[in-house]
């Protein structure tokens, strides 16, 4: 799969109480190239028509849309992917009630989570926290100095999450990453679209640095 260089994450904990078919829609205005459903406590039934919708807009708009840790979800819907964090179903479980074609991304907090989600067959791995956040615990804060250790071990994209801004978005690209995910950092900004245009600018700033071989 293409590398996303900016990842939303859709959460409406995070969406300081505004419709997430809002927040999506300017999200893709703003540049996002994958599109990830993260609903923690609604029962799938209830869910579903909302996730219709969000998929019938990522597919208008070329974009991938994946669903965190509900693979039934995900396979009703038929959505392009499954995101499963390290006490969701194991990668071969998944697989296994996935569609053929269906993304499988994988949450990672360590260099041997990482190796194990490349050897399961992840499409992408996603690696964080990268800084402090109030979506992750605490003991996930691992830093884009593990990204620097993962990088080696991942042949697939690599994703940072946890805590990034358009301010430090490119120490985790310069760290490795080939593109960052975000929650509240466009869902609960005021202007999401802004927001992810400006996650752009410096991940686009970052790579081109990056292929000069220059640091930040």
């Amino acid at each position: 799969m293409t590398a996303p260089r900016l990842y939303v994450v859709l959460d409406r904990t995070a969406s300081a109480g505004r419709d997430l078919d809002e927040i999506l829609a300017a999200a893709l205005a703003g540049g996002a190239e994958m599109i990830q459903l993260r609903e923690k406590t609604e029962p799938s039934g209830t869910l579903f028509p909302l996730a219709q919708r969000l998929l019938a807009r990522c597919r208008a708009a070329g974009v991938p849309f994946i669903v965190n840790d509900r693979v039934d979800l995900a396979v009703a819907l038929g959505a392009d992917g499954v995101h499963l964090g390290q006490e969701d179903l194991p990668p071969a479980a998944a697989r296994s009630l996935m569609k053929p074609g269906m993304v499988l991304g994988l949450s990672t907090h360590s260099e041997a989570q990482a190796a194990a989600a490349q050897a399961a067959g992840a499409d992408y791995v996603a690696v964080g926290s990268m800084f402090p956040t109030t979506t992750k615990p605490i003991r996930h804060l691992v830093g884009p100095a593990l990204a620097r250790r993962v990088r080696p071990l991942v042949r697939v994209p690599l994703v940072g999450i946890g805590g990034i801004t358009p301010e430090n978005a490119g120490e985790v690209i310069a760290a490795g990453c080939d593109g960052v995910a975000v929650i509240s950092a466009v869902c609960a900004a005021p202007d999401p679209a802004a927001a992810a245009r400006r996650f752009v600018t410096a991940i686009d700033a970052a790579r081109l640095l990056k292929s000069e071989g220059r640091s930040l």
